[in-house]
């Protein structure tokens, strides 16, 4: 992790550890972990990012991305990953709530960071996690009658028919004589 002077992942943690005494934090190791990443309990998620935003040694003021992650066959089965942006400071921290199938519920985040609102809502329309709270947790690239979770590891694949040209209704047909496309002309303003 690229980190400015005085901010240290392990700083990032340490005051986490004072802000928040009772919460247990587990750092996640290995090899493939790229940036200083942290298991937060569900219940604390909302309360531990409003101090990563507001704490002025910290500024993590940019959520980069929320996501879902389906590690079916392991238990607890489903991951909600947070990475977060200091731009101060240039550095980075990603969090990690783990969730079990029975109990897909944790807040939601739009408090914190109001881009929250589309990245909990895809991670709700591609797994089914519902982030309580959330003020319009629906559907935002799948259908409103799809039914299931796509990205599910044990969701049935295909049997839906994708849309294309040739199978589209009502689409107007180009001209048979059609072989090539002319040229677009396009101006371009000088600024």
């Amino acid at each position: 992790m690229a980190a400015a002077p005085g901010l240290h992942p392990d700083a990032v943690e340490q005051k986490l550890h004072e802000r928040f005494p009772d919460v247990t934090f587990r750092r996640q190791t290995g090899e493939a972990v790229r940036d200083h990443t942290l298991y937060v309990p569900a219940a604390r998620i909302a309360e531990v990012c409003t101090f990563l935003r507001d704490d002025p040694g910290l500024a993590f003021t940019m959520l980069s991305f929320v996501a879902g992650v389906d590690l079916l066959p392991r238990e607890p089965r489903f991951e909600v990953v947070y990475s977060l942006l200091s731009i101060p400071h240039a550095a980075r921290v990603t969090l990690k709530v783990e969730l079990h199938e029975n109990g897909l519920h944790l807040p939601t985040v739009t408090g914190v960071w109001p881009t929250a609102n589309w990245h909990e809502r895809e991670t709700y329309d591609f797994y089914g996690i519902v982030f309580d709270g959330h003020p319009d947790l629906t559907r935002i690239l799948l259908p409103d009658d799809w039914e299931g979770w796509p990205l599910r590891k044990d969701s049935p694949l295909g049997y839906q028919e994708v849309a294309f040209t040739h199978n589209t209704p009502g689409r107007k047909v180009p001209s048979p004589d059609l072989t090539t496309l002319k040229p677009k002309k396009v101006r371009y303003r000088a600024h």
